[in-house]
């Protein structure tokens, strides 16, 4: 057979019962590679989204306990990327290996063709397109909300909250820093350490006792007692030092005001009631991610055919890079759409249309017909 596909016409001697045990069997080694590959892209994945989460809550000088959560909220997030690639790699993987093996010749010999093999994995494509939709149009927003809110009032409760004895705390960026080696019951702080930049000069100041008014508010004011003030400029001899029984040091801390919504952070249902030309073309995208993972699960069938001495993973860069380029034109049609070189009905669409011509020339021709011919 030379490793042609057998007409459909040719598989009625397939008893019913054996067809649905191949289906079964390819169904399983499908899921199990997706499984295994998504696996791998997700560790990668909580590698790549903890560090930039560590880098966040550093920065925005947030408590530690936010980390998992604002971690399981971007992790959610990037879900939609991970479902596609690991279906298309999986399909790409299990049935690189059944040829590879030669499973899939023994199959041909028996009457299996190439639409038998369609209906397992489309079947697993369409359930994963139906999470992959409710997590587009719903899951995702609604998470991308609760990231902004969790660190919109993190942020708040780091600017603004009590000290905590024992950690550095820096106030306006690096110009004031503060460090109280511990606390007693009635917020009273001791064996303080200050140190605020005004302009070219550095003032350090070192107290018995300090208590910080104004906690929760933008405006906060520092009173420190019975210590002393080093007041000069860094590298240069003149230092000015000074004691003092009662120091008032004022802090200006920036608002942490609402945060404005961007498009991929709307929920579905105000998408639909703005209908603005920005609302549409993020409602296409969300609607395109389904839409991908079926085209792309359903192409990946006859690309995964190898030749004899073909390995399993010969065509690994052709299904990255026909991924690629299919994320690319949904990106450029969506710019396109934005700048008005495109007309909102044709949208995205036309991206979606050229995949599943694409895909129906690529079946023709694995199945021995010429597509193109018959087209035109």
């Amino acid at each position: 057979m030379n490793g042609e596909w057998i007409d459909k016409s040719q598989t009625d001697n397939v008893p019913a019962y054996h067809m649905r045990v191949i289906e079964r069997y390819v169904l399983r080694e499908v899921a199990l590679s997706w499984m295994a590959v998504s696996v791998v892209l997700f560790v990668i994945l909580i590698s790549n989204q903890l560090a930039f989460v560590f880098k966040l809550v550093a920065e925005a000088g947030m408590s530690s306990k936010v980390v998992l959560d604002l971690l399981w909220f971007r992790l959610l997030q990037q879900f939609l990327m991970l479902l596609p690639i690991g279906l298309f790699l999986g399909i790409m993987l299990a049935l690189g290996r059944l040829y590879h093996e030669s499973e899939m010749a023994a199959m041909q010999a028996c009457g299996v063709s190439q639409r038998d093999i369609l209906r397992p994995i489309l079947l697993l494509a369409l359930v994963a397109a139906i999470v992959l939709a409710w997590l587009a149009l719903s899951v995702v927003p609604h998470s991308a909300q609760a990231e902004i809110g969790l660190k919109t009032q993190a942020t708040r409760e780091a600017r603004f909250s009590n000290l905590q004895p024992g950690k550095f705390r820096s106030f306006g960026g690096s110009n004031f820093v503060f460090y109280a080696e511990s606390s007693d019951e009635q917020g009273m702080l001791h064996n303080v350490y200050a140190q605020r930049n005004v302009g070219a000069k550095m003032e350090i100041i070192t107290s018995a006792r300090a208590q910080q008014l104004g906690v929760g508010e933008s405006r906060q004011t520092f009173v420190l007692y019975d210590g002393e003030r080093y007041e000069g400029v860094p590298g240069s001899a003149e230092f000015r030092i000074s004691r003092f029984s009662e120091a008032h040091i004022p802090v200006q801390l920036p608002e942490v005001g609402n945060v404005l919504l961007k498009d991929y952070q709307k929920s579905t249902g105000n998408l639909l009631k703005a209908g603005g030309l920005t609302d549409l073309a993020e409602l296409q995208d969300r609607l395109s991610s389904p839409i991908l993972l079926v085209l792309l699960a359903v192409l990946a069938i006859p690309l995964s055919r190898l030749k004899p001495r073909q390995g399993r993973y010969a065509r690994t860069g052709h299904f990255i890079l026909i991924y690629l380029m299919y994320l690319l034109l949904l990106r450029s049609a969506q710019s396109w759409m934005l700048r008005g070189l495109t007309p909102a009905w044709l949208g995205m669409w036309w991206v979606h249309v050229i995949a599943f011509i694409a895909m129906v020339a690529l079946w023709q021709h694995a199945e021995g017909k010429r597509f193109w011919k018959r087209v035109f």
